[in-house]
């Protein structure tokens, strides 16, 4: 009871959302549809003043696969974030990728 409770408050981890990106765990369309909830409440959260806009994606947008992929190269180049919450570090991915105020491509 207690301790099942407990793992369903804990956020999926970068490493879990990989495995599911890569295709080693589940589905790949958990990975996106997982990817596009975060992405989702940014842009809601960023259209309020108090909240600074870091991720500019420049249109057209390049493949959604392109970028899970680049996410996913990303998340094994920095292992130090493998237990970090999943949205963290794909938050930070995308603000390095799609920076604002900057030429929002490779």
């Amino acid at each position: 009871g207690i301790a099942a409770r407990a793992q369903a408050n804990q956020a999926m981890s970068t490493e879990e959302i990989v495995s599911y990106c890569t295709g080693d765990k589940g589905t790949f369309v958990t990975c996106e549809i997982y990817g596009q909830a975060v992405y989702d409440t940014y842009l809601v959260y960023s259209q309020h003043k108090k909240s600074p806009k870091f991720i500019c994606v420049k249109q057209p947008a390049p493949p959604r696969k392109e970028v899970i992929q680049e996410y996913v190269n990303w998340a094994k180049a920095h292992p130090k974030y493998a237990k970090a919450p999943a949205a963290d570090t794909m938050l930070r991915f995308l603000g390095e990728r799609f920076p604002c105020g900057k030429a929002s491509g490779k």
